[in-house]
């Protein structure tokens, strides 16, 4: 089991930033990749950047690439979700995921294992 717990989220203006983090606990050894996807009220949840745990490679959906950054601490089993440039389309509830097997499509919820709980970004215009 691979608990994770995101922090971060909370009540921003258009054009600042956030900084979201998820840390993992429990069989965080097995990790292969994070991700983070967002779900809007009214809209299924979305895949928005990913990360390989072992190389740091990385990917982005188009809503976010060049503004959102991903990245890892290995010696925290954290991962961090930089936001700059927000909009109030940005504004969902942010989900960090992990999984635990080998592959090519980081971004299929489907593909990952364990889930937190979610943080709320909300943007205002």
């Amino acid at each position: 089991q691979v608990q994770l717990v995101e922090s971060g989220g909370g009540l921003v203006q258009a054009g600042d930033s956030l900084r979201l983090s998820c840390t993992a606990s429990g069989r965080a050894f097995s990790m292969y990749a994070m991700g983070w996807f967002r779900q809007a009220p009214g809209k299924e949840r979305e895949f928005e950047a990913g990360i390989r745990w072992s190389d740091g490679s990385t990917i982005y959906s188009d809503s976010v690439k060049g503004r959102f950054t991903i990245s890892r601490d290995n010696a925290k089993n954290t991962v961090y979700l930089q936001m700059n440039s927000l909009k109030p389309e940005d504004t969902a509830l942010y989900y960090c995921a992990v999984r635990t097997h080998y592959g090519t499509d980081l971004t299929n919820g489907r593909n990952y294992n364990y889930w937190g709980q979610g943080t709320q970004v909300t943007v205002s215009s």
